[in-house]
């Protein structure tokens, strides 16, 4: 039998609906190879208990002829930064060890409905607060291609997890690119959607004006199907959009198929020189836009002058809100409790979270806090607020003149477990490329544009769209993929190390 965990997610979709392979025999393979490769990767937290069961429900169901999902039956990985009622949901962090969910996070309770099948909670920096996954109170992830480098981050559990063959499909969350830069340095493929277009409701809130949940795949269209599950209006949520989606799958169909590339003006960002990135993660981008223009891309330098300011303005309003959403961890409601003899609740609280958070969350919960006080709130958050309303109007002074603009996903290959841990400004520079679309709330997706000269790893290369128009990233990007894989004889994936010969 055909390798299962190697399938894409709608070749495995394919073999299921014709009842080639039973949702048990896709399921099993996956927990078998996470069994197999896990201790390694240290991609999960929690491997479910249940999702055998929920595999054979499908197949009973599928047998029984009732009409099912484009996806039913395919196992998928969820971030542990969303609530699940049978699984643990920690976020990564240790205050929030062994805490169960009364209720699911929408992403997951339309997941299952869809009869896609829970396979595990993923590894992620603690409450999303890191770039490497290397924050986690339950150890780091490693990277796949490298077991000596990070995954990225926050979500570099469920990147890896899509990476090493563990699951076809993954959930993640993105506040400042912790979808795309993961799946930059994992050669997979990451989606930030338009902000409001998926529901929030259940995953645990790090800056609640910038979080947004996504997918997580090895294939652009694998993507729009699990987008295609996941977004529309959920009335739990306050932000979520009151509108009709159209179907990404058929956008990601359409761009492989078509001409999409021919007269599309891509716009290419003057404030972002070359000499802010590793060498091969330059040329890989440059051969991208070069192989675009050869199908006809027309390539465009647009100006956004408030980029430059993007980290600035991020770590200060995201620490704010940080601030105030994990203020609810209080020793008193839930979450751990250190008992402190004879001490006020002032006392417990305290303690509770000197045990509970680790050294990155208490970083920025200070820095939030300081931000918000008296006298300082005008002179920082409402400064910060200030450039974000700057670089929304670059944003749409740029998507005047181009259909997409195209960067880097990030400005260079995995680094090495342990390289930036204790050089937190390093570590936020990672980010310089992704934030602005989660600033402005414009959707982005990175997908694999080749492997770094430098040192082989993966690279990215992302495209963002305007608000709403995540379909037309699934068109740019399969068209692009396609073209690439073309080039390549075949997934870049395919031409990763197997795990065990990589140390």
């Amino acid at each position: 039998m055909t390798d299962l965990t190697r399938l894409s997610a709608a070749d495995l979709a394919a073999k299921l609906a014709s009842r080639e392979v039973s949702s048990v025999e896709a399921t099993q393979a996956h927990l078998d190879r996470i069994a197999a490769v896990d201790g390694d990767v240290h991609a999960f937290l929690h491997v479910s208990e249940h999702a055998l069961q929920a595999a054979a429900d499908i197949d009973r169901r599928r047998a029984a002829g009732e009409e099912l999902g484009p996806v039913a039956g395919v196992p998928l990985a969820i971030k542990d930064v969303l609530v699940t009622t049978d699984m643990p949901s920690t976020s990564g962090s240790r205050i929030l060890e062994g805490y169960m969910s009364p209720y699911d996070a929408t992403v997951v309770a339309r997941s299952r409905a869809a009869g896609l099948v829970p396979l595990g909670k993923t590894n992620m920096d603690e409450f999303a607060m890191g770039s490497s996954t290397e924050h986690s109170a339950y150890g780091p992830t490693h990277n796949p291609w490298d077991l000596d480098r990070i995954p990225g981050g926050s979500g570099g559990g469920s990147a890896a997890a899509v990476a090493a063959f563990e699951a076809p499909l993954a959930l993640g969350s993105d506040t400042g690119g912790s979808i795309r830069q993961p799946a930059h340095v994992t050669g997979t493929v990451g989606i930030k959607p338009t902000y409001g277009g998926v529901s929030r409701y259940g995953a645990i809130a790090l800056a609640s004006s910038l979080d947004q949940v996504g997918p997580v795949t090895r294939s652009v269209l694998d993507g729009g199907l699990l987008h295609d599950v996941i977004a529309g209006h959920d009335p739990h949520d306050s932000t979520s959009l009151d509108e009709a989606w159209p179907s990404f799958a058929a956008a990601a169909r359409e761009g492989a198929r078509g001409e999409v590339l021919k007269g599309l003006k891509v716009g290419v960002i003057t404030e972002l020189p070359d000499s802010g990135f590793q060498p091969g993660v330059s040329a890989s981008f440059r051969a991208s836009l070069d192989a675009m223009a050869a199908q006809g891309a027309e390539i465009v330098e647009i100006s956004a002058p408030h980029f430059e300011y993007g980290v600035a303005a991020y770590y200060l309003i995201l620490p704010a809100e940080a601030s105030s959403n994990l203020a609810k961890f209080d020793s008193v409601r839930f979450g751990m409790r250190v008992n402190v003899p004879g001490g006020t609740v002032e006392d417990v609280m305290a303690a509770t979270r000197d045990a509970g958070f680790g050294d990155e969350v208490k970083r920025r919960i200070i820095l939030g806090t300081y931000a918000l006080s008296a006298g300082y709130y005008d002179a920082y958050y409402g400064s910060a607020q200030k450039v974000r309303t700057l670089i929304q109007r670059d944003f749409t002074e740029a998507f005047e003149k181009v259909d997409v603009i195209a960067t880097p996903t990030a400005p260079t290959t995995a680094f090495r477990l342990g390289e930036k841990i204790d050089d937190p400004l390093q570590m936020y520079l990672n980010d310089v490329t992704t934030i602005p679309a989660n600033l402005a709330g414009v959707p982005g997706i990175s997908i694999p544009s080749g492997l770094s000269a430098d040192d082989g790893l993966p690279v990215g290369i992302q495209f963002l769209a305007p608000v709403r128009e995540d379909a037309r990233l699934y068109r740019v990007g399969a068209a692009l993929e396609a073209l690439l894989e073309d080039s390549w004889g075949g997934p870049l994936l395919d031409r990763a190390p197997k795990l065990g010969e990589v140390r």
